[in-house]
């Protein structure tokens, strides 16, 4: 798929800079910097939806931790006492 896009040429001159001084292609540093746009996006979008399906589940259920819960699990992580996922409870 052939695609363009329009830089300015303040852009152009600041990524063709930066290809010389990484020794690379100013394409593969446009490349690079859309694919970091793109994957940062997705995890966005992914975090998102996750929230909106916990925030439901929480809704239509009423299953949760209290932070103290979360906190209190997380503490013991790393340790010789770590202890499993505290169950949810309403």
């Amino acid at each position: 798929m052939a695609t363009s896009v329009k830089l300015d040429d303040d852009l152009k001159k600041r990524i063709r800079n930066l290809a010389d001084k990484r020794h690379r292609s100013p394409h593969w540093i446009m490349c690079e910097a859309i694919r970091d746009y793109v994957d940062r996006e997705e995890a966005k979008e992914s975090f998102k939806q996750e929230a909106q399906a916990s925030w439901t589940a929480y809704r239509e259920t009423g299953r949760h931790l209290t932070g103290n819960e979360l906190r209190e699990w997380l503490a013991t992580w790393g340790t010789d006492d770590e202890t499993p996922v505290p169950s949810c409870h309403e």
